[in-house]
């Protein structure tokens, strides 16, 4: 399988993005939303990527739609929220590598520095510590990985 990066953006900005298409009757033109929000537009469409690889929003032509599993994540429960995105995050290439990296390691975890050599493996055109911080992030939201600072510890988090 094909390991794909994503953007290293914070799932908070991507469920901020949700909350203001909602806001904005789930369709807004890409340009109106950087002024709008005061965002450089090459940072929005950061976050605009991340969410479309999760499948919460669409790009058609110059708009940003949200489709219905976002509109779903934002009306749910934050438990909800975290069981609907951690189904999104695993079914990407990069995070299913990475729980598979895990999965191989002695008690299913393994250091920064192990994982960031891996993503430099898997992704040589990427930077390695931005993978590792959007790895953490979003591993993080979704209580699908976990990462002790103290232990240099990366993990899984739960079954995986």
């Amino acid at each position: 399988m094909e390991v794909t990066p994503v953007p290293e953006v914070g799932m908070t900005r991507i469920l901020g993005l949700l909350e203001v298409l909602d806001d904005h009757g789930g369709r807004e033109d890409i340009y109106r939303l950087a002024r709008d929000l005061s965002y450089e537009f090459g940072d929005l469409l950061g976050v605009i990527k991340a969410a479309e690889i999760l499948g919460l929003v669409d790009t058609p032509g110059g708009d940003v739609v949200l489709q219905p599993l976002g509109k779903q994540i934002i009306e749910c429960d934050v438990n909800t929220k975290k069981s609907l995105l951690k189904r999104q995050v695993k079914a990407h290439s990069l995070f299913a590598h990475f729980i598979g990296f895990l999965k191989e390691k002695p008690e299913r975890k393994a250091s920064r520095e192990e994982v960031v050599q891996e993503a430099g493996r898997v992704l040589p055109q990427e930077k390695p510590l931005s993978v590792f911080r959007t790895l953490v992030n979003w591993g993080r939201y979704t209580e699908l990985f976990g990462y002790n600072r103290d232990d240099d510890a990366f993990y899984l988090d739960s079954e995986g």
